[in-house]
């Protein structure tokens, strides 16, 4: 309510500490529903990944410019799975997803494994580029399972945000997180840098380790739509990606995934998730 003259801000009278930069921070776009296979499912998937615990075994990475397979930044169990309803589930719910995230493009297939994250499990900051065809149009899901009440502390996920400096795409400092909750799923771009923090588990028991089923959903090849159809927010988080993609195609998934088609979408007899 003070009295003020106007006046002319010039660069010029501000120290170079103070000048604006205009490099902006873009989060990357995420969706996240609950109650995604409703109670029963759910429980009984829990049970299911639980008794398979013999034949889980240690998760792997992929470096981008060797194509050598190793364990570095990551510390997780996996087991390829397939399942039909759980396909039918992300076929369903794909369409609101695709529209939440500005996603442009088909999707026709996906890869999915169980994890499983015990005491000091993590996943170093990576993108999903080594799972897909084209990361510039794919997505990655993540669908948490755990006992009630929890028996592992950390494991959260961290999506960080996408820095454009001149031109470039990098990765930023600055992220969200997300708690992983039983029965919830989040999607978002698989050209995205993220990880999963250390967990604990003070008991030690499988049961009470963090699991997920970790889905990459694609349209099975590169994508022939030039780069300037595509949402710009999507371009960006590919290009901060580039680095992490392989040069070459990997024969077969790392971790021992198979692709499997996705089924069209229908209502059938399945229970819609909430959203958040």
């Amino acid at each position: 309510m003070e009295p003020a003259t106007p006046m002319e801000i010039s660069p010029r009278v501000l120290p170079p500490s103070d000048r604006w930069s205009p490099a902006p921070a873009v989060p990357a776009p995420v969706c996240r529903f609950e109650n995604f296979l409703g109670a029963e499912r759910a429980a009984a998937l829990l049970e299911y990944a639980i008794s398979r615990g013999e034949d889980f075994t240690a998760g792997t990475v992929l470096d981008p410019l060797t194509g050598q397979v190793s364990r570095k930044g990551r510390d997780s169990l996996v087991l390829p799975v397939t399942s039909r309803v759980f396909s039918a589930h992300l076929a369903d719910c794909l369409p609101l997803v695709q529209e939440v995230l500005g996603h442009r493009g088909s999707l026709a297939r996906s890869l999915t494994v169980l994890t499983a994250h015990g005491e000091g499990g993590h996943f170093g900051m990576h993108t999903d580029a080594s799972r897909v065809p084209d990361v510039a149009t794919a997505l990655s899901a993540v669908y948490y399972l755990h006992r009630t009440p929890r028996g592992f502390g950390g494991g959260q996920l961290r999506l960080y945000d996408t820095v454009v400096d001149e031109g470039r795409a990098r990765p930023g400092e600055t992220y969200r997180t997300i708690e992983p909750e039983h029965d919830t799923i989040v999607f978002f771009p698989s050209g995205a840098f993220h990880e999963v923090v250390p967990s604990t588990c003070p008991s030690g028991r499988f049961s009470d380790h963090r699991f997920t089923l970790t889905t990459w959903i694609s349209g099975g090849e590169p994508a022939a739509a030039p780069a300037a159809r595509r949402s710009p927010v999507w371009q960006w988080l590919a290009d901060a990606a580039e680095g992490t993609r392989p040069l070459h195609d990997a024969e077969e998934d790392h971790d021992g995934a198979r692709p499997v088609a996705l089924p069209p979408p229908g209502p059938g007899t399945r229970r819609g998730p909430s959203r958040t």
